[in-house]
């Protein structure tokens, strides 16, 4: 079976989609299934060396609707090879392109593949109540109305990664009649084991923060992450050393893309309020820039916990990664898979206010030793159970290829004996 996955960008920095993209694949490989991408990255931009794949780049994009004029003629050569398609993405050009496609093969009775869509959370109606992205919500109306509606309703199914996701996208827009709805999940890949050259490459790409206890803080610096109230409570905590534990209130390391104007505006906020001349006496903020590869693990294996107070989460592979390399995580109730989490011990969720932040710090910094001792087996079971690659993988292949015969089980993961200090 051959299935082509259809996204505007599958660069690292656009977000946490091409990551889902790259797991997906990695989850339906080992079933027999074959997979290819096609995006509208530029061909002359940055290449992914450790992408397995064929990636058709047809881009560059261009304007806010990322339209690319070599997606469609492609698309119309290649797209009757393959069993399936998906769609990864709402609101852009490559979705229209690739339903009006779809929709020519099967007008004129050619082999047209099953199409799904993904919407990664981008019929959340979060969208279209946030004050700041109002004329955006006008935008989408009107654009649901003309474009996005036929793209959803007239597609083969819809898939979703939890059950509050599927929840929350009958809310937004109508009319809302897809053709099915599918709870695939979304595997995470197993971490690589602990090593201490992650500890030593996170350690250069911040060295200020000097082998001090931090909260880890690791996604892109965007409005919706809930960084400004993480920073601002972070700070009224440090300052009056509330529910500091045995070894005194933890650091706080923010680690994301700085190249952005947000960025800036949060490192100037955490700089009035927790001056960089007190680092050496006192917990402190450090702004590291994205964290790839060891520096990225280095950075998960040795924080105390993970924090993402987000407005709206879709899933966060990030809070996943965390749970797999032993660690809880501290999230708002905004984080779509907070209720698997929370019903597995691997964590904390709250409200997404300085109110919930403080709630969650306090109630992690409070735990007894024992308790401490036992979060690193439950964010690890936690993980296994709910974000596996292997079982989100056979969930996919089974509405891929709803009559195809039983794929081969992968062979499960080993759970690990120790977890890095």
């Amino acid at each position: 079976m051959t299935v082509l996955h259809v996204i505007a960008s599958m660069d690292p920095r656009h977000g946490g989609v091409c990551q889902a993209v790259r797991t997906i694949i990695q989850g339906l490989q080992p079933l027999g299934i074959q997979n290819e991408v096609a995006s509208l990255d530029d061909p002359a931009g940055p290449s992914h060396d450790g992408d397995h794949f064929p990636h058709a780049r047809l881009g560059p994009a261009s304007g806010p609707w990322q339209y690319g004029r070599g997606l469609k003629s492609w698309l119309q050569s290649h797209l009757e090879r393959f069993d399936a398609v998906i769609l990864h993405g709402l609101w852009l050009y490559h979705g229209y392109a690739l339903r009006r496609t779809v929709q020519s093969i099967r007008v004129r009775g050619g082999k047209a593949p099953r199409f799904l869509v993904m919407p990664h959370g981008m019929l959340d109606p979060y969208f279209q109540k946030d004050p700041s992205r109002r004329l955006k919500a006008v935008r989408n109306e009107i654009y649901w109305k003309v474009i996005e509606r036929k793209t959803v309703n007239d597609a083969d199914g819809l898939l979703f990664t939890c059950e509050e996701e599927k929840r929350l996208a009958r809310l937004a827009f109508q009319p809302y009649r897809p053709a099915g709805e599918h709870i695939v999940g979304l595997g995470v890949d197993f971490p690589p084991p602990f090593t201490d050259t992650m500890a030593s490459a996170f350690a250069v790409k911040c060295a200020e923060l000097a082998g001090r206890p931090y909260l880890l803080f690791l996604s892109r610096l965007h409005a919706k992450k809930g960084i400004d109230i993480l920073i601002q409570t972070w700070a009224e905590m440090a300052a009056q050393g509330t529910g500091a534990g045995r070894a005194g209130f933890p650091s706080l390391v923010v680690a994301g893309p700085l190249d952005t104007a947000y960025a800036e505006e949060m490192r100037q906020l955490a700089e009035r309020l927790c001056p960089p001349a007190s680092a050496s006496i006192k917990p402190s903020i450090f702004f590291p820039g994205m964290l790839q590869g060891d520096a990225k693990w280095g950075a998960f294996y040795g924080c105390l916990a993970f924090v993402l107070p987000s407005h709206q989460e879709n899933f966060g592979i990030a809070v996943v990664e965390a749970q797999a390399c032993g660690k809880p995580v501290l999230i708002s109730e905004k984080v779509n898979i907070w209720r698997e989490i929370t019903a597995g011990g691997a964590g904390w969720a709250a409200e997404d206010s300085g109110a919930g932040v403080r709630r969650l710090i306090s109630d992690f910094l409070a735990l007894t030793p024992e308790k401490s001792a036992a979060l690193p087996r439950q964010a690890m079971e936690c993980y296994l159970e709910n974000f596996g690659v292997e079982g989100a993988g056979r969930r996919l292949a089974a509405v891929l290829n709803p009559a195809g015969s039983e794929s081969r089980r992968a062979p499960p993961l080993p759970f690990p004996s120790s977890f890095a200090p």
